[in-house]
């Protein structure tokens, strides 16, 4: 408890004030749980008696993060395939965009809503799905989906979530949910997961093409990473709620992956999703021109240009690289989204004029989660906000509808000149 605290302490308000604090707090609480360490400190948030660091970029929630997740979750949420190569490149392929900024067009009034897929939403960003929540917060998945809710915008669960579907349908009743998907060999797991999300009121399916096994995580596999073991997978029962805790050697999420994932998954999967289900179904993990186009003669509904965090495979392109030219080979057959290397306004504003419809953050949602629950992720959604609509703003334009294509360009163009 005491070396719990004493970390966050420092992480919020220094070193200096952190070791009376914590003192203070052990002469009323000397229990070891971390539950009640946050309940402790949430306590004194609304009492005023401390206050959090002010962070003015997602950097600076990340850099808390970092530093007080235990190394294995820290590695499991940060990390990449292979050399990670990947991983840099979605960061810095925004670099090579050069955005072409308009003027004297009158943005006294601005509204950045959009629309995706009927549902209106506050604004072009939304929340990516991404594994085991809990690990960084108790409140996990809830906390995420209530702080999309607040914010007006999409809530992406996923499968290998550490809270249900319907604890997160009951945490946000009002907030637009979608269920990400992997396909099971036994197709009745899959099913089951389907018909939950329709009765809970989801709103779309996202299905991963991406990963008919896991990539190699380097640092998964040094850490053994496992699921701790207060944790479950909620959204099944018995051994496929726990096998993850079984492995001995390497990463006990590849094993899980391994011995449940369907590795046939074709295109005829997707005809069967959409045959099962009303929901509209999006295919996430398309970073080719020739997968767009088989995605809209199969029936999907939107995709989403993704490398899956650069976690699967390394040396893939980065995602804002291959939006302009799938953009370009789908037009509006269906409905683009983004997700990869988002760490700021400008960056949501380049892919929406390169084609993307809606853009998707997780790491950054974690990082938010990681450093006070729902308090914290809501702050780097509404930190996104603000600089999106400061976007809209310095480039003259007051919806996305003002957006063009020849507002962001490849740096390479003023090179040639």
């Amino acid at each position: 408890f005491y070396l719990y605290m004493t970390k966050f302490f420092r992480g919020a308000i220094g070193e200096e004030l952190s070791g009376n604090i914590v003192r203070r707090l052990l002469t009323i609480e000397t229990s070891k749980s971390e539950q009640r360490a946050i309940q402790l400190v949430n306590q004194l948030l609304i009492l005023g008696v401390i206050k959090m660091a002010a962070y003015v970029c997602i950097e600076d929630y990340e850099k808390h993060a970092l530093e007080h997740l235990t190394p294995s979750i820290r590695d499991y949420y940060k990390g990449g395939a292979g050399e990670e190569y990947s991983v840099k490149w979605n960061r810095e392929a925004f670099k090579n965009y050069k955005i072409r900024p308009r003027f004297l067009r009158n943005v006294s009034e601005r509204d950045i809503s959009t629309t995706v897929l009927g549902y209106k939403v506050s604004m072009p960003l939304g929340v990516a799905p991404t594994a085991m929540q809990r690990m960084a917060h108790p409140d996990g998945e809830c906390a995420n989906a209530r702080a999309a809710q607040a914010a007006g915008t999409i809530f992406t669960l996923s499968t290998i979530a550490t809270s249900s579907i319907e604890e997160v349908a009951e945490a946000a009743p009002k907030g637009i949910k979608w269920l990400q998907l992997y396909i099971y060999t036994d197709r009745n797991v899959t099913l089951n997961l389907i018909r939950r999300a329709e009765r809970a009121g989801f709103k779309a399916l996202v299905l991963t093409i991406d990963a008919p096994i896991f990539g190699d995580r380097r640092a998964d596999l040094r850490n053994k990473f496992s699921l701790p073991n207060h944790l479950r997978f909620a959204n099944f029962q018995g051994d496929l709620s726990k096998r993850i805790n079984s492995a001995k050697t390497g990463s006990g999420l590849n094993e899980y992956v391994t011995a449940l994932f369907d590795t046939s998954l074709s295109w005829d999967d997707v005809k069967w999703l959409k045959r099962i289900t009303t929901l509209p179904v999006i295919l996430k993990g398309v970073l080719t021109v020739e997968d767009a186009r088989l995605a809209v003669e199969n029936g999907a509904d939107a995709i989403i240009v993704s490398n899956h965090g650069a976690r699967q495979i390394d040396s893939v392109p980065a995602t804002i690289e291959v939006l302009p030219e799938i953009s370009k080979a789908v037009g509006d057959k269906v409905e683009i989204y983004m997700d990869g290397g988002v760490m700021q306004g400008i960056d949501v504003f380049k892919a929406l004029a390169l084609g993307a419809k809606m853009v998707f953050i997780g790491r950054p949602m974690l990082w938010g989660l990681a450093y006070n629950g729902e308090k914290g992720a809501y702050e780097i959604l509404e930190l996104m906000r603000k600089e999106i609509d400061s976007a809209f703003a310095l480039t003259g334009c007051k919806s996305v509808k003002d957006i063009t294509r020849d507002m962001v360009i490849h740096a390479s163009y003023y090179s040639h000149l």
